[in-house]
């Protein structure tokens, strides 16, 4: 970025206390809301009409406009704003007095997942500490640019991962189990939220320092609000060239979770058609390739182990295994499940070059289920793919490799949910 300076770089990963914007304890379960892209504007819209807490007000501003206002218009984002003043004006939003690290717990189905809500570093970002696996979209990594911009402040959570340290766990473990919590609520998807505030000056410098010698961050979730906060942060910086680095704009909020408390879902595909096949030639030309076998009639086959795929075409599922050759594949890329698939299969033969914005295909995150790939290829696609899903370690030697993974490889479940923290830049 040209001759803009980057102050204090540093080898390992840097963390932060920070002044939280959070809802109100009376509010909690009412803003608090699933990330803002994982909802059309027609849900969106649906689920601010219901409820005037909702963070989508926010998150999702075009809902409080006529239909015909494009959802990247300025005024978009001046609502944005205006939505955000409103909330804590009314102290829907307040702010924390001092400096804090949140513990965030969402137990899904019995599993938990539990992390430590920080501040961390935008240099980070900038020099590889903070890894990345996935590339962005341009128009939304404008649109969620913008966002930051016009609210002065981070809006969304990033989930970042990294390999455990035990004191962290423990620091961690004895707030979960002696400790009251800030938030204790269920969100109407039948998760629970659990919040805990770490204040005490001795807890706070502990969990920096044990930061402090971890050497890599990891992105799970939210590459685009990541990529969105360190442009914001540069633009600053052009704005204030006298910076020191420890101004609250050169920091983004993220929940950092440790790899064995993450759970990732299948990411699935479903295409509309056969590339101009027969349903015998489609089969035929897979079968030249790895073998493939139908399974029983009205039964489902949803992938056991790395190296198979279960597909669903024509009222059918059929298993298909990959060889062995392609699985270890040393290329940490090339190895993946979803890459194989979409080398041989969505390429090869469908034609489906650029997965990112081909039409002809679509993704369904797991948490739907194979039912859902049952339901949109009897409603309007013609073939559907179930993946077995990606592994974390699979996820970080890409990443560690500086390699990208094919888009929409990994699903995260339970969703980290946007409202509960605020990061304000100035």
């Amino acid at each position: 970025f040209g001759k803009l300076k980057i102050r204090g770089i540093k080898e390992m990963a840097v963390i932060r206390p920070f002044k939280a914007i959070r809802p109100a304890a009376q509010y909690v379960d009412m803003v608090a809301e699933l990330p803002y892209d994982v909802m059309n504007r027609e849900e969106a819209k649906e689920m601010g009409e219901k409820n005037k807490y909702s963070f989508i007000h926010i998150d999702r501003a075009e809902i409080d406009l006529d239909d015909e206002v494009d959802e990247h218009d300025e005024a978009v984002y001046l609502k944005a704003r205006e939505n955000l003043d409103n909330f804590r004006n009314n102290d829907i939003l307040v702010k924390e007095k001092q400096d804090c690290i949140y513990i965030y717990r969402e137990t899904m189905n019995g599993r938990d997942q539990i992390g430590l809500v920080a501040c961390v570093s935008v240099d980070d970002s900038i020099n590889g500490v903070i890894k990345i696996h996935e590339y962005t979209k341009p128009d939304k990594e404008l649109d969620r640019t913008k966002h930051i911009k016009y609210c002065n402040a981070n809006t969304g959570t990033i989930l970042l991962t990294y390999k455990n340290r035990e004191k962290v766990d423990e620091l961690v473990n004895f707030y979960v189990k002696n400790e009251l919590p800030l938030y204790d609520f269920m969100s109407d998807d039948g998760v629970f939220h659990t919040v805990w505030r770490i204040d005490r000056q001795q807890d706070l410098d502990e969990l920096v320092s044990e930061f402090d010698k971890i050497p890599y961050l990891y992105i799970a979730d939210g590459h685009h609000r990541s990529a969105s906060a360190v442009n914001v942060a540069k633009e600053k910086r052009l704005e204030n060239p006298n910076y020191t680095g420890d101004e609250e704009f050169n920091y983004y909020i993220a929940m950092i979770a440790p790899e064995n408390n993450l759970e990732v879902l299948d990411y699935n595909r479903v295409v509309k058609d056969l590339n101009g096949n027969t349903k015998e030639e489609f089969l035929n030309k897979i079968a030249r390739k790895f073998e493939i076998e139908r399974v029983a009639k009205n039964k489902q086959y949803k992938p056991e182990q790395k190296g198979t795929v279960g597909m669903f075409l024509d009222g059918d599922w059929y298993k298909i295994k990959f060889d062995d050759k392609s699985i270890n594949d040393p290329d940490e890329v090339k190895s993946l499940d979803i890459s194989i698939l979409q080398d041989n299969i969505l390429d090869d033969i469908l034609g489906i070059k650029d997965p990112r914005r081909d039409k002809r295909i679509d993704f369904v995150g797991g948490i739907r289920g194979i039912d859902e790939l049952e339901k949109r290829v009897n409603e309007d696609m013609e073939v559907a793919f179930a993946m077995y899903p990606t592994k974390l370690t699979e996820l970080m030697a890409v990443a560690d490799a500086n390699k990208i993974m094919p888009a929409k490889s990994t699903w995260f479940e339970p969703k980290v949910r946007c409202g509960l923290f605020l990061h304000e830049l100035d």
